[in-house]
């Protein structure tokens, strides 16, 4: 019934596409018009366009025919490209803030520069995100000409240059491109700033992430961190992982069996259960009691920890070790990442795994999710090639629609059934057999392999074979770019892992599409089907012939774990011998079943870690709202100082208060340990409390101001200012750390029957109050004690210092052998101090005392 209702009306998808496509004609009908226009005229009706949206309010809807029309025309006359009918329907989807699903080779690159340049217009700065820096210098400098024609500034974000300046001038501009990670690093950064004028970031006001599906799906299980040292010792590390050595790994029986061995190992949601003889083999090894006592939270972690690093990581597939470091290797692009690491401790433990140097735990000082960081933006579009297999997920954590565009030209590239072997060695021999045939016709290959380690295991046969090719390790974009284009020419053999080369176009000549185009042959199935459309994407672009297949074994991870059993049947009834394949629609069919049964449970670690992070954004939000309060020159910051003083006169009461009254003697020295102050108390004694707090609030008051007297209100403004930024951050840090440790032992509520993300949110919310409070007294007790100079006092000693480093001087020139020396009166303010600085005189003993108070 359902195939019947689309073959009448068709999908959703069709009818929206169809709604595109009459508004495509409109704007089709303005290009005569402004194709017989001077660059000097079209730049004229774009900036007349422009103040028609600024001074009169014009919807940028209402202008976006007129708008998109204009760019085309631009892009034909400084790119010689001219913007396909789908490629507007591009445009419009993205201006929209939804995800315009496009196939590789329509030219997403250039249907960006449409919404760019309308969104544009209104100056509040238009983002476009990029996977990695060759990109977004690529794409900014080749769609720059447009902008640029047009009147528009460009400005690119690089992680290679960490200048404040270079970042701030490029937020500035009318389009910034860069990495999903620079964007949110900076806006970490900033918030970690004690002046406006110092952060780089201007708002989040329009986003166009290209390539949505990898940065908003793959790569939202990492969150961003800024992270400083720990100081905690290493040692435990090096013990958990003997301890781990020595441990059995067993396996997981049918209750009631308890299951076998020290520990058994879950493949499919990637965990470690360690079983009763296990704890007890591992506090008999610690030689500690109980492994999961408070005292030994840490142990238990560590412990856990090691048995992943050798249980559930190998080396050359999720990291390598390349100059005795650990470098972690993305899963899904198969690129090193430089910089990264695993947190919660599991570095360290692949660190003692492989006996490199342990480095320092790191403490969380800012993070934020990629779901939180992007969902900052008043309006959020992306576009990829795959995105239909995570529609619910996008709609659902993003409130993304996909709308899919049909090609510009229909596609001709060819999808054959997998093809299943019973071993690994099998497949390997069966896909060398078929690349040599293509190759001896002189066909293109692209290979795609799953990680670095089956890179190696194709090229060391392809060397045996002698076949000449290029392995893609993509360490360095701009050559990872180079290898990928030239993989279409003739008798070209590339073998990459499945996402290398994303955002570069794959060209073939005339001579290779007669040869049948690109052939993309996958070496196992990923995780993910978008990965594997996305290798089979490379092929047949714009109406290019090519063709892809999959060539699998029953012994890649993805069929032993979730799909091998059933195909495995399959195989023995057929009677399949070695050597030989099977071809079958029913196990492509079971093999896409195992991967929506990883896929979702992907999903769930990705909901799972937003609603976690869920709950510390409201906290981050908070602090950074009343953080950039604090920056505004405007905040009453004394009335704020006097808030607090009145609420630690009320909690310092609280705290000596009892039923009898309270004991003025203990409040007498909370006041001296905390503020350093000294009251005469005696009055306070026959007061009720209300009395007393009342009182007590004043007279720390006055004090306050008696200690401040003299200094000119607006430097100290700036002082309370940057004071109680001070201690907003540190007790923000703090608090991090806190919910660290907090996420990673609330799990194990889940034995109590509680439900852990409902204990997570109460124990948050109380440790969140905690900080409120101490900030604001922490504030309090920092101001009382610090000691502040007057102005005037500054000029006096400078001066003082001055006199005495001229007597200094004269007394330093007597002994010289130099009788002339002997005459020097005063240090030339360009000459070197002569106190042995370094310096010149001038910026050291000879500078004028300052003009503000310091803190001292």
């Amino acid at each position: 019934m359902l195939k019947i209702i689309k073959a009448l009306f068709g999908t959703k998808n069709d009818r929206e596409v169809k709604k595109y496509f009459s508004r495509v004609n409109e704007i089709n009908s303005l290009e005569s018009k402004y194709q017989n226009l001077s660059d000097e005229a079209l730049r004229a009706e774009f900036e007349s366009l422009k103040q028609r949206h600024l001074k009169e309010s014009v919807s940028l809807d209402k202008l976006l025919n007129e708008v998109f029309a204009i760019v085309r025309e631009v892009s034909k006359r400084v790119l010689n490209m001219r913007h396909f009918d789908v490629q507007l329907i591009g445009g419009m989807v993205l201006h929209e803030g939804k995800i315009a699903e496009m196939k590789t080779g329509e030219g997403k690159t250039l249907v960006a520069s449409l919404p760019v340049v309308l969104n544009a217009m209104s100056g509040k700065g238009v983002h476009v995100v990029t996977v990695n820096d060759y990109l977004a210098k690529r794409d900014a400098s080749e769609m720059g000409a447009i902008y640029n024609f047009l009147g528009l500034s460009v400005g690119v974000v690089l992680s290679s240059s960490n200048s404040d300046e270079d970042h701030k001038k490029a937020y500035e501009c009318d389009i910034t491109y860069g990495t999903n990670n620079e964007f949110g690093f900076d806006y970490l950064r900033d918030n970690m700033k004690f002046s406006k004028a110092e952060k780089v970031q201007r708002g989040h006001h329009f986003v166009i992430v290209d390539e949505v599906d990898s940065i908003l799906i793959d790569e939202a299980r990492t969150p961003l961190i800024i992270s400083g040292p720990t100081n905690r010792t290493l040692d435990g590390y090096i013990r958990a992982n003997e301890v781990a050595k020595k441990m059995q790994r067993g396996e997981a029986l049918l209750p009631p069996q308890k299951p076998s061995g020290d520990f058994v190992v879950d493949e499919k949601n990637r965990s470690i259960l360690i079983t009763e003889a296990g704890i007890s083999k591992a506090e008999e090894l610690f030689g500690v009691e109980n492994l999961y006592s408070l005292d030994n939270a840490i142990l238990a972690h560590q412990l856990d920890q090691a048995l992943k690093a050798h249980n559930l990581f190998e080396k050359d597939v999720h990291y390598v070790v390349r100059n005795k470091e650990v470098i972690i290797v993305d899963e899904f692009t198969g690129r090193l990442s430089e910089g990264r690491r695993f947190s919660e401790g599991l570095h360290q433990a692949l660190e003692a795994k492989e006996g490199v140097k342990i480095q320092e735990e790191s403490q969380t000082l800012a993070d934020i999710s990629f779901q939180n960081y992007f969902r900052m933006y008043e309006k959020l579009a992306g576009m990829t090639g795959t995105a239909q297999t995570e529609a619910a997920e996008f709609s659902q954590i993003y409130s993304l629609d996909v709308i899919s565009i049909p090609t510009n030209i229909p596609v001709k590239r060819l999808d054959k059934d997998d093809l299943i072997y019973k071993s690994q060695n099998e497949k390997f021999k069966a896909v060398i057999e078929e690349i040599k045939r293509a190759n001896a016709k002189g066909q293109p290959v692209l290979v795609g392999t799953a990680s670095i380690e089956r890179s190696e295991v194709f090229h060391n046969m392809l060397v045996k074979e002698k076949i000449p090719h290029h392995v893609l390790n993509a360490k360095n974009h701009e050559q990872e770019a180079l290898i990928i284009a030239d993989a279409g020419k003739k008798s070209a053999v590339t073998i990459a892992t499945n996402m290398a080369g994303r955002g570069v176009d794959i060209k073939i000549d005339d001579e290779v599409r007669e040869l049948g185009g690109l052939y993309i042959i996958g070496t196992e199935r990923h995780e993910s089907r978008r990965i594997d459309n996305q290798l089979r994407g490379r092929a047949g672009r714009q109406g290019d012939p090519g063709m892809s297949r999959f060539y699998l074994s029953l012994e890649d991870n993805l069929l032993r774990i979730f799909g091998g059993d059933r195909i495995k049947s399959i195989m023995e009834r057929l009677g399949i011998k070695e050597g030989e394949s099977i071809e079958s629609r029913i196990v492509t069919r079971a093999v896409e079943n195992a991967q929506k049964k990883v896929e979702s449970l992907h999903f769930e670690s990705r909901k799972h870690l937003l609603e976690y992070d869920d709950v510390a954004n409201e906290q981050r939000k908070t602090i950074y709202r009343y953080r950039n309060e604090l920056l505004d020159d405007e905040y009453d910051i004394k009335a704020k100082i006097a808030q607090n003083i009145g609420e630690y006169a009320n909690f310092i009461l609280g705290s000596v208060f009892d039923e009898q009254g309270y004991d003025a003697n203990k409040l007498k020295n909370e006041l001296l340990n905390d503020l350093g102050l000294e009251l005469d108390l005696k009055e306070l004694e026959n007061m009720g409390l209300e009395q007393i707090q009342e009182s007590l609030s004043e007279r720390l008051q006055k004090a306050y101001e008696f200690k401040m007297q003299g200094i000119d209100e607006n430097e100290l403004a700036k002082i309370e200012r940057i004071l109680y930024l001070q201690m907003l951050d540190n007790a923000w840090r703090e608090h991090l750390y806190q919910m660290d440790i907090l996420k990673t032992g609330i799990g194990l509520r889940g034995y109590n029957q509680k439900d852990p993300l409902v204990e997570y949110k109460k124990e948050s919310y109380n440790l969140f109050l905690e900080l409120v409070e101490r900030i604001k007294f922490d504030s309090v007790k920092v101001l009382f004690r610090v000691v502040l100079k007057r102005s005037d006092e500054l000029e006096n000693e400078a001066e003082k210092q001055n006199k005495e480093l001229l007597q200094k001087s004269v007394e330093m020139g007597a002994n010289e052998d130099n009788p002339g020396q002997s005459e020097f009166k005063k240090v030339p303010r360009n000459s070197p101090c002569p106190c042995g600085s370094g310096k010149k005189f001038k910026e050291c003993h000879g500078k004028s005392g300052p003009k503000q108070g310091i803190l001292a």
